[in-house]
């Protein structure tokens, strides 16, 4: 036989007691969250409001630098004449240069020169002069260069003096004619 006790009244009084205070408690922290001073952040709220405006601020600032950038490189790119009237360039692309007789073009380090119309010579005070990149030997100054020759500076102070009345040369870099 099971004994149980009858009245058990005063157990689901306690529990249901219990109950509503859980119950009690959870409305009112509920009621605390999502309010304008605690808000409630959803996940479609993050997906659709706050990334678009993430990505919208971080295009603006690329578009921003990409403009200042592009307009730094159209700068760079751009023949500047100097107040000796000599013409400094820069480019990725090949340039033509033509020069008179005794006129020297000077290249920064890797600029690279192909004569193509005259003759000329290689200009350096010490040796190497210019590095032959079609053949692979050394030019040293005072050496004639070859044309259609593909001609690396790899070293400062260094260039092609045209000894030609008029020469063409086809250059790649950062150089200066004097």
């Amino acid at each position: 036989m099971n004994k149980q006790p009858k009245n058990r009244w005063k157990f689901r009084a306690m529990v249901l007691m219990m109950v509503s205070a859980v119950a009690c408690m959870s409305v009112s922290v509920l009621a605390t969250v999502g309010t304008s001073d605690d808000p409630l952040v959803t996940l479609s709220y993050l997906q659709q409001t706050f990334w678009t405006s993430v990505v919208e601020q971080i295009d603006s600032a690329i578009g921003a630098r990409d403009a200042e950038l592009n307009a730094e490189i159209a700068d760079k790119l751009s023949g500047v004449t100097t107040s000796e009237g000599t013409t400094t360039s820069s480019t990725d692309a090949f340039t033509v240069v033509t020069l008179t007789q005794g006129q020297v073009l000077y290249g920064d380090i890797g600029c690279e020169v192909m004569l193509r119309v005259g003759t000329a010579t290689c200009v350096a005070s010490a040796s190497p002069g210019l590095i032959n990149q079609t053949d692979g030997t050394i030019i040293y100054g005072g050496d004639e260069l070859a044309k259609n020759d593909l001609c690396m500076m790899t070293i400062e102070d260094r260039g092609v003096k045209a000894t030609a009345a008029t020469v063409k040369l086809m250059v790649r870099g950062d150089y200066w004619v004097s």
